[in-house]
């Protein structure tokens, strides 16, 4: 009884961190808490599988990543399409892209200017992260540390959002 004790104990002296993980993770409040909720009640059922000379942070941590992990999957899973048509119709359709009515056109040309108006130290790799380079990638083919990198996209993105606060 007094290991179950601990236990629980040690489990209700993470949550802080717990949500600040999730939150980390989720980018969302409510989804945060939920996570939390979901990883407590895992660890509370499986706390038999629990052994002493592991790290008990590390464990909680990573049962919630995997929660989070299986969720995503869960989602993506969920919301892609099966066209089970003989044709292949829903699969032929156009997709709409939101650059069709005028305002999503606008919207796109308002954001391809905000960020041609940055330096080239700021576009350059900020463009090739929106192509989808890695952070690594960037690094090597402009020569630059890679925590360089890192910062101006950072930046970059941080002065996009304050160009464009209007949208959100």
């Amino acid at each position: 009884m007094s290991d179950s004790i601990t236990f629980k104990q040690r489990l209700l002296g993470l949550q802080g961190n717990l949500l600040n993980f999730a939150f980390q993770l989720t980018t969302n409040r409510e989804a945060a808490q939920d996570l939390v909720q979901d990883t407590t009640l895992k660890v509370l059922d499986n706390e038999e599988k629990y052994v002493d000379n592991v790290n008990f942070k590390g464990w909680v941590f990573t049962i919630m990543r995997n929660i989070f992990i299986n969720n995503y999957r869960r989602q993506v899973r969920s919301a892609t399409v099966v066209d089970t048509t003989e044709d292949l119709y829903h699969l032929n359709c156009s997709q709409e892209s939101g650059l069709s009515t005028p305002e999503g056109s606008f919207a796109a040309q308002e954001i391809s200017e905000a960020i041609n108006s940055f330096t080239d130290e700021y576009r350059v790799p900020f463009n090739m992260y929106i192509a989808g380079y890695k952070y690594s990638e960037i690094a090597e083919k402009m020569s630059l540390p890679l925590g360089t990198v890192k910062s101006r996209i950072f930046f970059a993105r941080k002065r996009l959002q304050g160009m464009l606060k209007d949208y959100r």
